[in-house]
């Protein structure tokens, strides 16, 4: 997806403000699905669609009570059922009542996105397209809120991580690779996604890996489940060889999506983003291989 498809979305965005939004109407004007357009939009932006749309409502809300617009008529000309449920969201995103705001309190101000706010300067970047061939790993996960990356997701990835400690060593040793795991996003909306955690296992392995008679215990209520990656197109990012990389992930993901996938020929497929973790015997040092599944940007698709 270009940037100028993104702006094309944007705009409507921002002339429909006072209507009922449809997030496919508004995927239309970028050329891709509502999927896709919520997937990339919280990769650029770093707020979901959602997001984005109720602060403009809410900060245009704070304009129009500044020129002396009623609460109720403000209320209803950005979608809310009522005076009360208007001024609750209201609070929770100024600080301050509407009433407040008419008297002339400060509220936040959230200008509408543009492209240039967008996109950054491209600079050189290591990016290599790879044929990913299918895979089956077995996982669990969980479900994050807010967007894909960032520092949000890092808080709540190293909770994930953290606590649980058992299902990744009993899942590691099942897998008797202990150089590699996998974690995979997926399903991505305006709640949030889910984060996976995940290893490679046999097929032997995955076949009994139920069977009480063959584990010697009951694992049906862990929660594990297999994940079919299918053959893929990918673009590899990896990161530098060091005891922690995931701050460079962080960096090297917006840059992927804000720097070389403009003007690249290629968008981001709708099959999940995989980052296998490789860990180096011997030693606490390691490095990420960020997949990201791409297409080529042919809009007739």
């Amino acid at each position: 997806m270009e940037g100028t498809e993104i702006q094309n979305a944007i705009d409507y965005i921002e002339k429909h403000l006072e209507e009922e939004l449809d997030y496919t109407e508004i995927a239309k004007r970028a050329y891709c699905s509502s999927y896709h357009f919520q997937r990339v939009f919280s990769y650029f932006c770093k707020v979901t669609l959602g997001e984005y749309i109720r602060s403009r409502r809410l900060s245009r809300a704070a304009d129009d009570l500044r020129a002396g617009e009623k609460v109720l008529s403000v209320a209803v000309k950005y979608g809310y059922e009522s005076s009360e449920s208007f001024s609750r969201a209201f609070f929770r995103f100024h600080g301050v009542l509407p009433s407040q705001v008419k008297r002339g309190a400060p509220a936040k101000e959230v200008p509408p996105l543009s492209l240039k706010s967008i996109c950054k300067e491209k600079s050189i970047m290591n990016v290599t397209i790879e044929q990913k061939p299918s895979k089956t790993l077995v996982g669990f996960r969980r479900r994050f809120h807010g967007v894909p990356f960032g520092r949000e997701r890092l808080m709540q990835e190293n909770e994930f991580y953290c606590s649980t400690r058992g299902k990744q060593w009993l899942l590691l040793g099942a897998s008797r690779d202990y150089t590699t795991e996998y974690a995979i996003v997926t399903n991505i909306g305006d709640d949030g996604y889910d984060f996976t955690i995940a290893y490679e296992l046999d097929e032997w392995t995955r076949g009994v890996l139920f069977d009480e008679s063959v584990t010697g215990m009951d694992l049906k209520d862990l929660d594990f489940e297999t994940i079919s990656l299918p053959a893929r197109t990918c673009a590899i990012l990896r990161t530098e060889n060091e005891k922690d990389p995931i701050s460079e992930y962080t960096d090297l993901r917006e840059r992927f999506v804000t720097e070389w996938l403009p003007g690249s020929g290629y968008r981001l497929s709708d099959l999940p983003e995989v980052v296998e973790l490789h860990w180096r015997m011997g030693e606490r040092r390691r490095f990420l291989e960020i997949t990201l599944p791409v297409e080529k940007n042919d809009r007739n698709n």
